[in-house]
């Protein structure tokens, strides 16, 4: 007999992107009004290098966060070649800096400021080891002679390897795996180590990029894999196993920005990330190891207390809106078009009302974005 209701504690989304002014204050809400703690990524221009620039950061989108949705916004630091120790004992003490996050420089969208040689900055690798704050890592090599297919893969033989053997208690969280030799490298590596997965990754393989033309809105970095990747993804979250928990990567782009001659790279899944995450784990027939992929696992890894509310999901089919309007901006989400089979009651601290008014702005309808004849790159 299938489930029809799932009650879990209160998730956390331990990675995505909630861009700044009015893109920040259109995607907040979806986030928070779900998720108990969101992670913001650091790559804004100009990135988000220092505690003093998070903090100011921090005030942007608490500002955003509905005032029932008790959700708490927490960040991490643009690691370069700049940054020195000291920014790690101040991120420490700030209670909200909770990691360093590595972009090897020209991997992914604003990692211009990235990383060319990460042992030029050991002095901060010393400093993370020795204090325990994880190094949060967009594991890709950006040698131009590396099929796109393959930057995951190398970059675990030429940078993660030989990292943890000359810092061997430097935690690592390996961030949005897509590939079995990521799936294998976490497993093997120990309590120090581990992943975040993101819905696209567990949904897709790369045929989505393509099927019925080019389709802009599946395509993200890491770009979506081969079928035996997918699975190996699915097969690690459905055995619960405890360092790979959510982070979905969430990356909202202007749908003209997306659907354009080259168009950006990035998924946003914020609206509807955790419905689909309970679509996966339903379909793998282990929504018993969802919660704790989403609410247990990441809290645990960094070592902040599992949250107290809980978010109830019910078996009740709906679709995926076309769009979020806001101002001049559309957004399309991930699945635009797609049938669910969950979704997210109001939570506690939601009255009806709330609920109700944090779907505005998203427009149905029955025809996908992504079918549309203008989809390109």
């Amino acid at each position: 007999m299938k489930r029809e209701t799932l009650t879990l504690t209160r998730p956390d989304d331990w990675h995505l992107h909630l861009r700044d002014g009015a893109t920040l204050r259109a995607v907040v809400p979806p986030s928070a009004r779900v998720f108990g703690r969101i992670m913001a990524m650091p790559n804004l221009k100009p990135p988000v290098t220092t505690v003093v620039q998070a903090r100011a950061y921090r005030e942007r989108l608490l500002a955003a966060v509905p005032e029932e949705a008790g959700c708490t916004p927490l960040l991490s630091l643009y690691l370069t070649e700049s940054t020195t120790p000291h920014e790690v004992e101040d991120a420490q003490a700030s209670g909200f800096v909770v990691g360093f996050k590595y972009y090897p420089q020209g991997a992914t969208t604003h990692s211009e400021a990235g990383v060319r040689d990460l042992m030029r900055c050991e002095g901060v690798l010393k400093a993370l080891a020795e204090t325990g704050m994880p190094l949060q890592v967009h594991g890709e090599v950006t040698d131009p002679g590396i099929d796109v297919f393959d930057r995951e893969a190398v970059f675990i033989q030429r940078e993660l390897i030989p990292l943890l053997e000359r810092f061997p208690d430097l935690r690592v969280v390996f961030e949005h795996i897509t590939t079995e030799a990521a799936v294998d490298f976490v497993r093997q590596a120990g309590a120090g180590v581990a992943a975040t997965v993101t819905p696209q990754h567990l949904l897709y393989n790369r045929n989505a990029l393509f099927q019925g033309g080019i389709r802009p809105h599946y395509y993200c970095l890491p770009v979506l894999k081969r079928e035996e990747h997918r699975q190996a993804l699915c097969a690690i979250v459905a055995k619960g196993h405890p360092r790979f928990f959510l982070g979905t990567d969430s990356a909202p782009h202007d749908r003209q920005n997306k659907e354009t001659a080259c168009g950006c790279a990035g998924i946003y899944s914020a609206p509807v990330a955790l419905p689909f995450y309970a679509q996966v784990f339903d379909a793998l027939g282990a929504l018993d190891k969802l919660e704790g992929f989403a609410s247990h696992f990441g809290a645990d890894f960094y070592r902040v207390p599992r949250n107290s509310e809980t978010v109830t999901l019910i078996r009740q089919p709906w679709t995926v809106p076309l769009t979020q309007d806001f101002e001049d901006q559309t957004l399309v989400p991930l699945g635009a078009g797609e049938i669910l089979d969950w979704q997210v009651l109001p939570s506690g601290r939601m009255d009806q009302g709330s609920w109700l008014d944090s779907r505005r702005g998203i427009r149905s309808g029955e025809e996908s974005p992504g079918s549309t004849e203008q989809d390109a790159g």
